[in-house]
């Protein structure tokens, strides 16, 4: 897809793999309308971007309808092609041991706020000539992960929801690509969980990387890309013969709980 001169509409932008993204769209001659949870975090963002490549900014809670209504109106008004949903949030420990309501943000974050915002803006996208609807999942939407049990269900919705929507919509203008990232440096990830992956020897990418993939993703009009090797050979492996994936993690599994018992107390 030609992104010199769309309109995008950014959710999460304020975030680590958002930021870095916003810088790579505006550098590639893309205008945005940038969404995310505090003003003054995406002014700061907007003051380090081009001139000219923020048509608006909108801060709010996604979860929140009327931040959805507002960011449809901010779409119609900008003529907006592109939506990428990358807004979202985690949070590391045993399920038994996680207060309910960080369950239900997870979900509702992650999820259903994603594929709410998709179904208001969908019908001005199926309006123009070409859109694209870019949903940011993880390598845990298709590989489930020991501590992340509430994360991986709502990346497997979220990579589900793609995958139908995808075909759903095959006779039409909107493409929709599903980029799915592994480990990457950023707040988002608490102190527990990169020493976890350096213990396992688990890689993490920064945001940069991410974000560069997720472009070239856009380009391509590829519905699936996975970042990060062996994560996508694993993740391959696990829909094929998920017992030997079993024996693997159940080897890591010890040092996991460890991990997790620490960030959940």
């Amino acid at each position: 897809m030609r992104l010199e001169g769309a309109t995008c509409i950014l959710t999460g932008a304020a975030g680590g793999i958002g930021s870095a993204l916003a810088k790579n769209l505006a550098a590639a001659g893309v205008r945005l309308i940038l969404a995310g949870r505090h003003s003054e975090t995406l002014e700061g963002l907007s003051a380090d971007l081009s001139p000219g490549s923020i048509l608006e900014s909108c801060a709010g809670d996604l979860t929140d309808g009327l931040v959805q209504e507002s960011l449809c109106h901010a779409a119609r008004r900008g003529g907006a092609t592109i939506l990428i949903n990358l807004c979202g949030c985690n949070a590391f420990g045993l399920l038994q041991e996680q207060d309910p309501e960080d369950v239900q943000r997870l979900i509702t974050t992650n999820l259903t706020a994603p594929i709410q915002l998709t179904q208001k803006l969908l019908p001005h996208l199926l309006e123009q000539p070409v859109a694209m609807i870019v949903n940011v999942g993880s390598t845990f939407g298709a590989l489930g992960y020991p501590g992340y049990a509430v994360y991986s269900a709502s990346k497997f919705g979220l990579r589900g929801f793609s995958e139908a929507l995808a075909r759903e919509l095959a006779d039409g203008p909107v493409n929709v690509v599903y980029v799915s990232p592994r480990a990457t440096r950023t707040s988002m990830n608490p102190a527990a969980v990169s020493a976890l992956n350096a213990e396992l020897g688990n890689a993490e990418d920064e945001p940069e990387i991410v974000a560069a993939a997720i472009v070239s993703a856009m380009r391509r009009r590829a519905r699936r890309t996975g970042i990060g090797w062996p994560e996508k050979f694993f993740s391959g492996l696990n829909q094929l013969v998920p017992a030997v994936v079993d024996r693997a993690l159940s080897r890591q599994l010890p040092t996991i709980k460890r991990f997790a018992v620490k960030q959940s107390q």
